[in-house]
């Protein structure tokens, strides 16, 4: 790896954990005395958060979001963002002119190449200085045709929808997902039934649901439920009804049970309900027994069997869960 590539990872990481440390700050700031959990009905599974999602968002620090979106604009060096009405006027005139060729995001179609990475358009950084001559004269050697009786107004608007198709590209933590609840609620019912029936409940732990959580982290809890935490990442504490427990039964027949810290093909440890952390290798000590609990298990078996209509239909169904 070149020294210069080596000095743009590291800056991205420097960046990447200074934003979390910020974000996590903010929010620490915003909830400094969270309300407690709702009792859940379960002991996996998506969880009542501990404040509406509108609630939470009053409380968030005024500006934080933007100032962590212009921070990540400026680092990526993609400029400020184009007027949104200027985008608008942009992709209708690029649509009805140039998404037979090029395609209606810009990507790419059938006959005409991706424009989010062209060096034309990059260079013009949405200035239409750049795109002008070349979209009124056209390419003819190419199949491009021209388009002489576009205005001055127009090309700007164009441009503007093309650097704004650039920055997005560049800057994948403006993403915004599209509505994603497109599945069958009476089909996501019966799926329930079969399979989530047994440990979760509409009208118990599940019980208004969809309005904790927004669609797109709704299916994401479902999916993967279990939060990854790491040592010395801001936030709340993990809950402990998604933690993993062991046993572990010595040769002697003695036992130790806790919360699992570590396992692997060398070692198990854990941490008592006392405190205690307790360790072994299995070198050292032969015929140990190791016994693990998971609460997310059955989450975990579904994921290979769901389709993508299973988790659209699932989705559909905990929607009406308001």
């Amino acid at each position: 790896m070149k020294n210069s590539d080596l000095v743009r990872v590291l800056g991205a990481l420097l960046l990447s954990a200074s934003l979390l440390a910020f974000a996590g700050q903010q929010d620490q700031n915003a909830t400094p005395n969270p309300p407690p959990q709702p009792p859940a009905g379960a002991a996996n599974g998506p969880q009542p958060g501990p404040q509406p999602k509108a609630q939470q968002q009053a409380e968030q620090a005024p500006g934080a979001d933007k100032s962590m979106q212009e921070a990540m604009r400026n680092f990526l060096a993609i400029g400020a963002p184009p007027d949104p009405e200027a985008v608008k006027r942009g992709q209708a005139l690029f649509v009805s002119n140039c998404g037979f060729c090029h395609g209606s995001n810009a990507k790419g179609g059938a006959t005409g190449p991706s424009l989010v990475r062209s060096v034309v358009v990059l260079h013009d950084g949405g200035t239409a200085k750049e795109i002008t001559p070349v979209v009124r004269n056209g390419r003819q050697a190419k199949g491009m045709p021209a388009f002489p009786n576009l205005t001055v107004a127009q090309f700007k608007d164009t441009a503007a929808f093309l650097l704004k198709r650039t920055q997005a590209a560049a800057n994948r933590m403006e993403y915004k997902i599209l509505n994603i609840v497109t599945g069958d609620p009476k089909a996501g019912e019966t799926y329930f039934a079969e399979h989530c029936g047994s440990c979760h409940s509409a009208s118990g732990d599940l019980a208004h649901i969809a309005g904790k959580f927004d669609p797109v982290a709704l299916q994401s809890r479902f999916l993967y439920p279990k939060t990854s935490r790491y040592p010395g990442m801001p936030g709340p504490p993990p809950d402990p009804r998604e933690q993993k427990t062991v046993t572990v039964t010595m040769s002697s027949g003695e036992t130790y049970s806790g919360t699992l810290d570590h396992l692997d093909d060398f070692n198990v440890s854990l941490t008592t309900s006392n405190g205690e952390h307790r360790s072994w290798n299995f070198d050292d000590e032969k015929n140990i027994k190791v016994d693990v609990h998971d609460p997310l298990k059955a989450h975990a078996d579904l994921l290979p069997g769901y389709t993508d209509a299973d988790m659209h239909n699932v989705l559909a169904y905990l929607e009406t869960m308001k």
